[in-house]
């Protein structure tokens, strides 16, 4: 897959001509920079700026300067998002300026931020390492002292901390202090979609959230935990149709791909889930889950062979995995291709010995090359380790 990388960065720094999405483009730029790429990002989003000139390219094109350390070239394409939408580019400013020690600078363009739609939560500012170099200076200090968050806005992050640490309990009763303050709103649908699911109360939850979207269709949140609440209901189609709003709206999130490919292999629809997986090794071509899920859509579909070409791909990015041995294994497993499966087996063991079903699976393939010897020390080995399934072939073959 690496030997047609350029081909593929050749095809989307083209993309917009083609007619391909914003979205994949700042999916793909957005991959590099993780990869540490940024000259390549750079390259992709400038061709796209060249073809249409949009705020989330420049915050893009930005991130990659950023993380060069070209700060110049980042606050220049910081300004054009603003010029484009406004505030939208305040905090990138802030966080640069946070880099480079400017604290008053930083603040200011940070208070910009928080009055602005683009408003970022405590939690995601307190934990940004950018502004680690001004944290105790007296302007960051001064910005702390104003109130920036009302209650309500209050009362939905301590929901949302409480219910992340199993405290539902304390979440449902914060819940009632803020519902008897306000009326009622899509975020107090929200909080009580967000306490809901965490009961399992999922139909309850889906009613919340689409109360809450009926006054806010396009909040990311609120479509994110909607497509969480259905797909623990079992509803893998709404799921799905949910996670396509998320791609529609340009959440450049690669990991929708992912969920909504999980939906449609759960509905049959195996095409549709490959052709996400696809997508998504476009951008991360070494992701280990991504080959690992395909190959799983493959067998599914009824093309092992096709299943191998992914197993095998894994391995040779991953020869330290144990989970990549045991895909392939399973893969020569379910077609029979019993020396084979045991020795893809063998290796997954050697690699993390306490895997029962990898045991069994092996003995399993060992009796039908006609090696019982072997088989019955992996069953046993397999017994030992829990695995109930291992005493049936302990008696069928190692008891004589």
């Amino acid at each position: 897959m690496k030997k047609i990388f350029v081909l593929i960065l050749f095809i989307v720094s083209t993309g917009l001509m083609a007619g391909q999405k914003p979205v994949d483009l700042l999916m793909k730029s957005k991959a590099l920079i993780e990869e540490g790429k940024s000259d390549d990002a750079v390259r992709i989003l400038s061709s796209a700026l060249g073809n249409s000139r949009e705020s989330a390219f420049y915050l893009q094109r930005a991130e990659a300067y950023m993380t060069k350390g070209d700060y110049s070239q980042a606050i220049n394409d910081l300004n054009s998002a603003n010029s484009i939408t406004t505030s939208s580019g305040e905090y990138g400013l802030a966080r640069i300026y946070g880099l480079k020690g400017d604290a008053a600078t930083a603040v200011y363009h940070l208070e910009s931020c928080m009055k602005s739609p683009f408003k970022k939560s405590e939690k995601e500012i307190l934990l940004d390492p950018s502004f680690s170099l001004i944290e105790n200076s007296p302007e960051w200090r001064q910005f702390w002292k104003n109130d920036w968050y009302g209650n309500l806005e209050k009362g939905i992050s301590d929901i949302e901390y409480n219910i992340s640490t199993g405290n539902i309990d304390e979440a449902r009763n914060r819940l009632k202090e803020i519902v008897g303050t306000y009326p009622e709103s899509s975020e107090i649908n929200y909080a009580r979609a967000l306490i809901s699911l965490a009961e399992n109360k999922n139909g309850d939850a889906i009613k919340d959230l689409t109360g809450a979207l009926t006054m806010e269709p396009e909040n990311e949140s609120y479509l994110r935990l909607l497509a969480k609440a259905q797909e623990a209901s079992g509803n893998q189609a709404g799921a799905s149709l949910t996670y396509s709003k998320l791609l529609d709206l340009g959440i450049p999130d690669a990991n929708l791909l992912i969920f909504r490919a999980e939906c449609y292999r759960k509905t049959g629809e195996t095409d549709k889930a490959l052709a996400d997986v696809n997508k998504y090794l476009e951008f991360y071509p070494d992701s280990r889950k991504a080959l690992s899920f395909a190959g799983k859509i493959e067998i599914a579909a009824g093309d092992n062979l096709k299943a191998l070409e992914y197993f095998s791909e894994n391995l040779k990015l991953h020869p330290n995995d144990p989970e990549c041995y045991i895909d392939r294994a399973n893969s020569y497993f379910a077609s029979k291709s019993w020396d084979w499966a045991a020795k893809d087996y063998s290796m997954a063991l050697d690699l993390k010995p306490d895997i029962s079903d990898a045991w069994l699976n092996k003995g399993i393939a060992l009796v039908n090359s006609g090696r019982t010897d072997d088989a019955c020390h992996d069953f046993r080995k397999s017994f030992n380790l829990g695995n109930k399934k291992a005493a049936e072939y302990i008696s069928r073959y190692c008891i004589k």
